[in-house]
């Protein structure tokens, strides 16, 4: 069994790019989304990559070669709880990719408390599953890595999105969503 998996390392602040690079410069997988912004100086106006995720960077290793990652100048640490490095799943991963990639309009997002769980029927961003938020009279699907408790959403029409059941312990159903309504 592959021990290999995604892990959340945090930075400096404003030092993911150069942590980035060092981990492409010594062949680490890594993950650093970012967002295209408009940003605004003295003199000009110019358009700068952003970290979607201040303070983070992804990388898929195996835990014992965490230190590998923690030699690098401006890590500061893995995430971990009691001391047992933290795996994020490869959906949450591939989830932001496909946001960033194939969504409308990508945005951080706060991460969401509750909220109506709906996947993308059909699309670019066929099989994603989030949560559904209204903004500005649009639907916006929310994903999140929870590990982090940080969040992306994106634009998406109404009639891509089906509800998804949640179910009970036992097995019945407790309630529909109620996205139905929103739409």
């Amino acid at each position: 069994m592959k021990s290999i998996r995604w892990y959340a390392f945090t930075t400096q602040p404003r030092h993911e790019k150069v942590v980035a690079q060092q981990l492409e410069f010594r062949s680490i997988e890594s993950f650093l989304p970012l967002l295209t912004t408009a940003s605004r100086r003295k003199d000009r106006r110019a358009v700068v990559d952003q970290p979607l995720f201040p303070g983070y960077v992804f990388t898929r290793i195996d835990p014992k070669d965490r230190t590998h990652v923690l030699r690098i100048p401006s890590v500061v640490r893995m995430l971990a709880f009691n001391g047992t490095p933290a795996a994020i799943e490869d959906d949450q991963i591939d989830a932001v990719r496909r946001c960033l990639t194939c969504g409308e309009n990508p945005e951080p997002h706060p991460f969401p408390e509750t909220g109506d769980l709906v996947r993308v029927r059909s699309g670019p961003l066929q099989g994603l599953q989030g949560v559904v938020t209204r903004c500005k009279n649009r639907l916006r699907i929310v994903v999140s890595i929870s590990l982090i408790h940080k969040s992306i959403s994106t634009e998406v029409n109404a009639h891509l999105l089906e509800p998804i059941t949640q179910t009970a312990e036992k097995g019945a159903v407790v309630a529909r969503s109620s996205l139905e309504s929103q739409i």
